[in-house]
């Protein structure tokens, strides 16, 4: 148990510095949101080593610790919306087994923009925000591939390791 929450720990502390990262990298391609999502990496791993709670709790933990260092309110709902959705696609892909990690992950990067999207039609009170859902599409098939990419190549590496 205790190295169980020693490793969360860790993870968590990745996670926080993963997000601080991405705040310094200077990507903008004209669509609001649109990021590569390098703290969702220990989404996926922990997903594979351990389970779909603790993916969560991690998760969640991650969006609201770095979205009050970092950013706002705002992005914290947006980005609790994207998480949460993009999980919950990413828990029930993996359980069907037919999808490898980068796949699920990909599916990973798409739900989690489609979250957000969703959401920002909620408070804008319109639709039309749903011109961005084509580029958006793209950019989380492409986050979720270089996510999931990573993310296999860590937990091949952890193969033998318990955590």
């Amino acid at each position: 148990m205790k190295n169980r929450v020693a490793y969360f720990g860790v993870f968590i502390a990745l996670a926080l510095i993963f997000s601080y990262v991405e705040t310094l990298i200077p990507i903008y391609f004209g669509i609001p949101g649109i990021k590569l999502g390098l703290a969702n990496l220990l989404t996926v791993i922990i997903l594979y080593k351990r389970n779909a709670k603790e993916a969560l709790l991690l998760s969640i933990a991650r969006i609201v610790l770095a979205g009050f260092m970092f950013t706002n309110l705002f992005s914290i709902v947006y980005s609790l919306a994207g998480g949460i959705l993009s999980l919950a696609v990413m828990v029930f892909l993996k359980k069907r087994g037919t999808f490898s990690v980068i796949g699920v992950s990909i599916s990973g990067g798409v739900m989690h923009n489609m979250g957000q999207l969703f959401v920002a039609m909620l408070v804008v009170e319109t639709y039309r925000v749903g011109y961005y859902f084509p580029a958006l599409l793209i950019a989380g098939m492409l986050t979720g591939m270089l996510i999931g990419v990573a993310a296999n190549e860590v937990l091949k590496r952890l193969k033998n390791i318990t955590i």
